[in-house]
């Protein structure tokens, strides 16, 4: 089955909206273990404008499933930030320096040597390492060469197009997978996945290891609460 790990940034952004520890960020991680997610996920910015470093610090010593942090492995203080913490895994976004949130994958052929020696220092501090890609066979197949354990789809193009015809939405994805599962990539997914189109591209992609939600998943919670959102999502993930 594929796993679950929730993004929290967004709790991060209400609560440094109004100061103080309101919602608390890291009761609400504790819950979200509590209610079945099987992961927890941030992505620290330079700017701080959701999760703060200290943030990271806080959630190791309480997370109990998988902790994933993604960055930009560009930023020394990233570096710095997830050797110091060892998170199960960490996924590397390459995010410009003030961008809103992540648009793009990794020219894993242009950056080819660059991954590779950075991935190399996450997997020697025995972190598992996810790279960032588009539904590109030719990106998929040079991320193999880096020495990466798992790919991140990511699904922008995929939820934007989904209602337009699920199919032609899907065909790019399942290439791709198709590709790093010959080439011994485990395949994570994430970026705009909601209600709508999860169990879709679950069903149509077996071999997907987990997804990373947080923007849809956090709105959804202001209409259903929290603990039954993601029993949802858990739901839309089993029916595969």
């Amino acid at each position: 089955m594929t796993r679950l790990s929730v993004n929290i940034n967004k709790i991060a952004t209400l609560r440094n909206s109004r100061g103080g520890n309101n919602p608390d960020l890291i009761q609400v991680a504790k819950d979200c273990e509590r209610f079945g997610a099987q992961g927890i996920t941030v992505h620290p910015r330079p700017d701080e404008r959701h999760i703060r470093y200290d943030d990271v610090f806080e959630l190791k010593k309480v997370v109990t499933t998988e902790f994933n942090i993604e960055g930009n492995c560009q930023e020394q203080k990233f570096i710095d930030l997830v050797l110091a913490n060892k998170p199960e895994q960490v996924t590397l976004v390459p995010d410009a320096l003030g961008q809103i949130t992540s648009n793009h994958g990794w020219d894993t052929i242009t950056n080819q040597r660059y991954l590779h020696d950075m991935i190399k220092v996450f997997k020697d501090a025995g972190i598992r390492v996810s790279i960032f890609v588009d539904p590109v066979i030719e990106m998929v197949e040079a991320a193999a060469t880096t020495g990466t354990d798992r790919i991140e789809l990511y699904t922008e193009a995929y939820a934007t197009h989904f209602h337009q015809g699920n199919e032609l939405a899907i065909a790019p994805y399942i290439k791709a997978a198709e590709t790093a599962a010959k080439l011994g990539l485990g395949i994570n997914a994430g970026h705009d996945l909601d209600l709508q189109n999860l169990q879709y591209f679950a069903q149509k992609i077996p071999a997907l290891a987990e997804v990373s939600i947080g923007h849809a998943l956090i709105s959804d919670a202001l209409y259903y609460g929290l603990e039954n959102t993601i029993q949802m999502y858990l739901q839309q993930l089993t029916n595969v």
